[in-house]
């Protein structure tokens, strides 16, 4: 917000945090789930507006940062292919696989034909304008991306398209927070549920999330005063104890989500395990092609080159010296366990321009929140 938006809001953000300070007596720890939500509360300040023993802790909300090494490994392998064109949204391009070092900007620069998109159909128009090259969208997101990736799919079906594949590493948010839960570290309370997810799946499973773990769920939206309101709301809860659904955010929000995107999502994925970075497989954590679909999914395509790139790299990394451990955090920072500023490397060894993990490089990621907002460690007691 800025200008007579912000002015105009300031008192309203005022009053939510009194209200929250006249609410809160004991002591909660309270996660959202949603990188963009991550950037406006530390870019706002709203961690530190809020009252004594309320805690907010950052979840794995971001979906570049949690996307497994295991798919930047096979991307990677597939650059090496003469004529093929990989293609992924900016972000991407930074991750590391699973050294540090490596990635698909490092590719591009050793000659791979690595190109940035920023919609899926930006891949369909290459693959048509390029016949005789093999094309692969890595497809990454949470299910607000994924029914782009379906439409795609779908187009390049109808298409007849016999050069275009996915590598398809979509996740699915609910399940994530439903395995931070079964953790009995796990030091969450509440939840603030991402609005944009809740668009186009509706909230039928937080609130199966909610009815299975008994902590409250408040789905929010992204401006201060929408994360102030939802913070409000989870904490009443918390004081009354109870847990329930509240939808903070129903101007768009509905119920039953977007019925078309969902019903697009169920044509072309069925619900698989998923590894997540940080967080491990995840039991119906993502998203994979099914029939017809699969036809187009470039590791059934391409499975004898991915295999044989994964054992050359064991090959390779038997002969080499054991590496030695790096500093980096991001396995907590994605669980809720730490923040950016307890990591040793944070903003010295490990800066957006020189990322040891993933949450440094996403533009929604909590370390880059940090560093952008926080260059110099800020803690509260």
């Amino acid at each position: 917000m800025i200008g007579a938006d912000a002015a105009a809001a300031a008192p309203r953000v005022r009053a939510l945090v009194a209200a929250l300070a006249a609410t809160c007596t004991r002591p909660w720890t309270l996660m959202e789930v949603c990188g963009g939500q991550t950037h406006v509360i530390v870019g706002a300040g709203l961690d530190q507006l809020l009252p004594p023993g309320l805690r907010l802790i950052h979840g794995p909300g971001c979906p570049v940062c949690v996307t497994g090494a295991v798919w930047l490994d096979q991307a990677l392998a597939l650059t090496r292919l003469p004529g093929l064109i990989l293609c992924s949204y900016g972000d991407m391009l930074r991750v590391p696989g699973s050294s540090v070092g490596t990635d698909l900007l490092a590719a591009r620069a050793a000659g791979g034909d690595v190109r940035l998109v920023t919609s899926p159909l930006q891949v369909l128009a290459l693959a048509r304008a390029h016949p005789q090259r093999p094309v692969v969208f890595l497809a990454v997101g949470f299910e607000t991306t994924a029914p782009a990736t379906a439409l795609l799919a779908r187009q390049a079906l109808t298409a007849g398209l016999a050069n275009l594949w996915l590598l398809c590493a979509h996740v699915r948010v609910v399940p994530a927070m439903a395995a931070l839960l079964a953790d009995p570290a796990c030091p969450v309370q509440g939840f603030l549920a991402a609005g944009h997810v809740g668009a186009v799946m509706g909230t039928a499973e937080l609130a199966a999330l909610v009815d299975r773990w008994r902590r409250p769920v408040v789905v929010s939206g992204f401006t201060p005063e929408e994360l102030l309101r939802a913070l409000l709301a989870a904490v009443t809860q918390l004081e009354a104890g109870q847990a329930h659904l509240a939808n903070c955010y129903g101007q768009v929000v509905r119920p039953a989500g977007n019925p078309a995107a969902r019903d697009l999502l169920a044509e072309v994925f069925e619900v698989v395990d998923r590894p997540w970075r940080g967080l491990g497989t995840i039991a119906a954590g993502g998203l994979a092609l099914r029939p017809p679909y699969d036809c187009l999914d470039a590791q059934r395509r391409f499975g004898s080159v991915l295999a044989t790139a994964a054992a050359a790299d064991a090959t390779a990394g038997a002969a080499l010296a054991p590496p030695q451990p790096s500093p980096c955090l991001a396995g907590s920072i994605l669980q809720g366990k730490a923040l950016p500023s307890d990591c040793s490397a944070f903003g010295g060894a490990c800066t957006p321009e020189r990322p040891l993990g993933a949450p440094m490089v996403s533009s929604e990621g909590a370390c880059a929140a940090y560093h952008r907002y926080r260059p110099v460690a800020v803690h509260r007691s």
